[in-house]
């Protein structure tokens, strides 16, 4: 994929097999620093990419496997610091070196990520903000939420996405740790659907808003 770039902020997508799962190289085009979202697999694909950057952080959404694949030769080659949410440092193959509360920024040049804590895929799933580009880990695909262990979680899923996501414009973008990009407006309305029924009791697992 070629680098997407709106005068703001530069973004390269890279899908990494076996697990169809998304990788991001977000760069600040005055400053030349970046980040890297996720490290699925393919650790040398990763690192070309970034060769030219300045990367100042690797941040993990969260700690399942199909995430860090890649994780420890890229941390080895890269060098950069690693950051995730504190409730999941301890699941990482190595100490993070900073953890990320919700509403904390991270700053790349000109460019300013917020993070946001989004339980429910998994308790330390994070997303990350930065103008109208939202990097959704595993909390919102095109169509649902992320996969949920128990009702409880799926609930916990659900209201990270309305209170933390659905509250920002309809044109914001979204990129998903799996599948192709969406828009917020579009799970929004997809979402309404969803809520305007009855809800299947103990509703969990890979749940679709206009299927389940």
């Amino acid at each position: 994929m070629s680098w997407h770039y709106d005068g703001e902020i530069r973004i390269k997508k890279l899908e990494i097999q076996p697990f169809g799962t998304n990788c991001y190289i977000v760069v600040c085009p005055q400053s030349g620093e970046g980040i890297i979202v996720d490290t699925p697999g393919e650790a040398s694909r990763i690192v070309a990419q970034a060769e030219d950057i300045r990367i100042r952080y690797i941040i993990i959404t969260h700690t399942h496997l199909d995430h860090l694949g890649a994780f420890k030769e890229v941390r080895d080659k890269l060098k950069a610091p690693v950051a995730i949410h504190p409730s999941e440092a301890g699941a990482l193959p190595s100490p993070p070196d900073l953890t990320l509360e919700d509403g904390y920024v991270v700053s790349l040049g000109a460019v300013s990520l917020q993070v946001l804590h989004t339980p429910g895929h998994t308790p330390g799933s994070l997303c990350l903000l930065t103008g109208k580009h939202l990097f959704s880990g595993d909390t919102l695909f095109p169509g649902g939420p992320g996969k949920t262990a128990t009702p409880a979680a799926f609930e916990q899923v659900v209201n990270s996405i309305t209170e933390k996501l659905f509250v920002l414009p309809d044109e914001t973008l979204v990129y998903p740790g799996h599948s192709d990009d969406t828009i917020l407006g579009k799970e929004k309305q997809e979402f309404a659907v969803f809520s305007s029924r009855p809800r299947t009791p103990g509703l969990c697992g890979d749940v679709l808003w206009l299927s389940s």
